[in-house]
């Protein structure tokens, strides 16, 4: 299966748009997202259809990315993910700013 190429890309483009406007993401190359400096998400073209990498606490899981349906799916695991990244890190400084009261 290869990294999807421009083509691909504009099939997938509204939740590309989702995926731009997401603060916590840096878009390294299209269609490869970032948190901090690891890779957390890209797409892959196969005859199949459009596919997601997206990566969880055991590495990259591959979810089919075609219709708007199988998107929303994407963004909402993506979501799920970096909320508990943000919970992690509020939950961390608050522990600090407890200690130092």
């Amino acid at each position: 299966m290869k990294r999807a190429g421009a083509g691909t890309l504009e099939r997938i483009a509204p939740l590309l748009e989702a995926l731009r406007s997401h603060p916590a993401l840096r878009e390294g190359r299209p269609g490869h997202f970032h948190l901090g400096a690891r890779e957390v998400l890209h797409f892959h073209d196969d005859p199949a259809g459009v596919f997601a990498d997206l990566r969880l606490a055991a590495g990259f899981v591959r979810l089919p990315a075609t219709s708007p349906a199988e998107q929303a799916e994407v963004l909402g695991r993506l979501e799920e993910c970096l909320d508990v990244v943000e919970s992690r890190s509020m939950d961390r400084g608050h522990g600090r700013r407890g200690k130092h009261d």
